[in-house]
């Protein structure tokens, strides 16, 4: 098998930093990632196997740390489980965003690329409908559903519940669970408890930059709106304090 295969995942989540993170990892001399952003093998490609896997590191430099970084790996229902058979021994990596701010992003990131016809409200009450039967059509290797990629604005948020697939496959020192807005803010500790997790030389990274900003449209969301979403994503802000030491009170600044 010609390449290399990742010895790092960054899991996710969609709108939670993963592009700055891409940018910031590839900055360091020891890692190398793909080019292309996003390979999607264990969610969109498992069905090519393997190789062709290890071929998109066939360029990684001897002795280099390969990683794929693919935000739809810790919503993909049987990316858990692909993983763990191709990669036990991997570290995985997952940045979590402000729930309401993360579902909220999403929906105006697939506005802005014409995924959603639908206004906030309307997409939000169309969610379970959307995504009702989704996870039988993912459980075939090649199997897509459009809306469970694009439309999963809530449902995307709920991270106690795609942490949990992974939690029952990997030991939790194979985890590392990162707050975005930290990211965001070019926290040291950040980068810090980064490197050691994937134990890197010590690297100073570029400025920071947030990349695949949006528009700021959210910032015009309706407060009622945000008070709605937060009561339905009540479960997750606690089970990330319970569970990740993970808290986003007082309300973060609005981004993206």
């Amino acid at each position: 098998m010609e390449g290399s295969l990742p010895v790092f995942l960054g899991l996710g989540v969609q709108k939670g930093g993963t592009t700055t993170l891409h940018g910031w990892l590839s900055s360091h001399p020891q890692v190398h990632l793909p080019p292309v952003k996003e390979l999607h093998y264990f969610s969109l490609h498992h069905e090519r196997g393997p190789a062709w896997y290890a071929a998109r590191f066939a360029d990684a430099p001897p002795g280099s740390l390969c990683g794929d970084i693919t935000p739809y790996y810790i919503f993909h229902p049987e990316a858990p489980r692909r993983i763990q058979a191709l990669l036990p021994e991997v570290r995985l990596i997952v940045l979590l965003r402000d729930p309401v701010d993360r579902a909220l992003s999403q929906y105006f990131h697939s506005r802005r690329l014409g995924f959603e016809p639908l206004e906030l409200e309307e997409a939000l009450a169309a969610e379970p409908e959307r995504l009702a039967g989704a996870e039988q059509v993912l459980r075939a290797d090649g199997g897509r559903h459009r809306s469970h990629q694009e439309h999963s604005y809530v449902s995307r948020s709920r991270y106690e519940q795609q942490l949990a697939r992974y939690q029952a496959l990997f030991a939790p020192e194979q985890l590392l669970v990162l707050r975005s807005e930290d990211l965001f803010a070019g926290s040291p500790e950040l980068w810090r408890r980064l490197l050691t997790f994937l134990e890197l030389a010590p690297w100073q990274p570029p400025a920071p930059a947030v990349a695949n900003a949006g528009g700021g449209e959210a910032l015009a969301v309706p407060a009622a709106v945000r008070q709605r979403l937060r009561a339905q994503l009540d479960s997750t802000y606690q089970a990330m304090a319970r569970d990740c030491g993970i808290s986003w009170e007082p309300p973060t600044v609005r981004m993206r």
